[in-house]
């Protein structure tokens, strides 16, 4: 089964990414996991970076997704797309 096309997501919750990023603050992040549930973890952000046309969060943990993945950081919720 292929993944579905990667959907930007909005420009100023990426800038919020890359100061949450930079900060390294610890984050409530919810994502899509397994079969499209929503999971919860809390890291510091690593790195937001772009490879392939896609972008991505990797996380102190190990963990990397896409970040149309995304659902919320911090009970900020990510709105559509640019």
């Amino acid at each position: 089964m292929s993944e579905k096309k990667y959907q930007p997501i909005d420009c100023n919750y990426y800038d919020r990414l890359e100061a949450w990023a930079t900060t390294q603050a610890e984050c409530a992040i919810t994502i899509y996991g397994p079969e499209d549930t929503p999971m919860t973890v809390t890291a510091r952000i690593k790195d937001v970076y772009a490879r392939s046309g896609e972008e991505f969060l990797e996380l102190d943990n190990g963990t990397v997704f896409r970040l149309d993945r995304l659902i919320a950081i911090n009970g900020i919720p990510v709105p559509g797309n640019c």
